[in-house]
Formats: structure tokens, C-alpha cells, sequence
């Protein structure tokens, strides 16, 4: 079961050990969804909010 993270600075240290991060952007929202070995991790944020946070990233980037 997905675990959703409403802090970005959380967030931003879970990728740390994440596989990559899946990115889907919707009319209004952007969903960020880590794959770890164990969890799947999800944060949605605003459109410029999420190009802030997919910067700020240490795994690879997957658009879908």
C-alpha cells in the first residue's frame, strides 16, 4: 500500500535511497511517486512547486 508524504523535505531525504522517481502531471497537480525496495512513496504538489522538488532529487527521474 502506497504511503502518502505531505512534507518535502522528507520527502527529498527519502529519495536518497530510493530506485527512481515517477513523475505525472495532471491538469492541476504533479504526483511524485518514489519506488524503494520496500514502500512506494507519493507527494502531489502544485505545478512550480514540483519542478523545485524534482530538482532537489538524488534518484533518476522517470516522466510517465
Amino acid at each position: 500500500m502506497p504511503s502518502e508524504i505531505v512534507d518535502t523535505e522528507k520527502f527529498i531525504e527519502i529519495s536518497g535511497r530510493a530506485e527512481y522517481c515517477a513523475v505525472k502531471r495532471l491538469k492541476d497537480v504533479v504526483k511524485l511517486k518514489l519506488r524503494t525496495p520496500r514502500q512506494l512513496y507519493t507527494l502531489k504538489a502544485q505545478p512550480l512547486k514540483a519542478e523545485e522538488i524534482i530538482k532537489k532529487l538524488q534518484c533518476e527521474i522517470r516522466e510517465i
